[in-house]
């Protein structure tokens, strides 16, 4: 009995001499997928300055994302490639509307491996197959579908649009050649692309700009290593990684 209550007095001093970093748990991030690279850089630099952080990121379509959060899905900051997703939460009192605030920019381009010349999007009804993310879902499908009603062209694209389920695979498709070209990010193309080249860049008057905004979540705001992460993804150190990987920063 003696030699159990000592171990128990051990493990309690243990606890108690545990500083609040070790104590608190993993930082639960979901990020819009074409962040992907980016975002691990950033989280492994700041990981190697502050001992003890460690994350778990979600990677996904943006309203994928936002919906598990609203479901319960663990989240301490989200980043969507859009605004509406960010808005979905907010309306949720789901995020902490006062950190809200841009994280970077990109822009809409067409990526493919086509023969054909391509060089606007009056000539993509000259195409069998085009590519893009699910408008319901994915921002950058639905940045490629008002581009195609700015641009007047979207009667002419019924049945060649094939839906993926984030601009990653939608890239896929353009790579592997399943589509002649495929709606995505430039900096998507620029690190994905081995066969599938930019073949245009979508002008920004047909569409909003390509922005990611970024909040807290309402349990995020609460966790004191959540906003001093957060306070780094607005640094300028952040930026040059931003940059560095294609984005622009204001």
């Amino acid at each position: 009995m003696g030699t159990i209550m000592n171990v128990l007095s051990l493990v309690l001093c243990s606890l108690l001499f545990l500083t609040p970093a070790a104590l608190a748990a993993g930082l639960n991030l979901s990020v819009a997928a074409s962040l992907k690279e980016v975002v691990n850089s950033l989280t492994a630099e700041y990981g190697k300055k502050n001992a003890g952080v460690t994350f778990q990121t979600n990677y996904g379509a943006s309203g994928a994302l936002a919906k598990q959060i609203e479901q319960g899905a663990p989240a301490d900051i989200f980043i969507s490639a859009n605004r509406d997703w960010v808005d979905y939460l907010q309306n949720r009192n789901l995020t902490d509307e006062a950190s809200r605030c841009a994280f970077a920019y990109n822009s809409l381009v067409f990526a493919g491996a086509t023969k054909l010349p391509v060089a606007g999007m009056k000539e993509l009804a000259k195409l069998r197959k085009i590519a893009i993310g699910s408008p319901r879902s994915v921002p950058a499908g639905e940045y490629a579908m008002e581009s195609f009603r700015a641009a007047g062209v979207e009667r002419e694209l019924t049945g060649k649009l094939v839906m993926a389920k984030d601009v990653r695979e939608a890239m896929q498709y353009a790579e592997l050649g399943e589509v002649d070209g495929a709606f995505v990010y430039r900096t998507d193309a620029l690190l994905l692309g081995k066969q599938a080249k930019i073949l245009f860049t979508v002008p920004e008057r047909l569409h909003d700009r390509v922005t990611y905004p970024m909040a807290l979540t309402a349990t995020g705001a609460k966790r004191q290593d959540a906003r001093e992460f957060f306070r780094f993804l607005q640094s300028a150190e952040a930026r040059k990684v931003l940059e560095k990987y294609g984005f622009a920063v204001k």
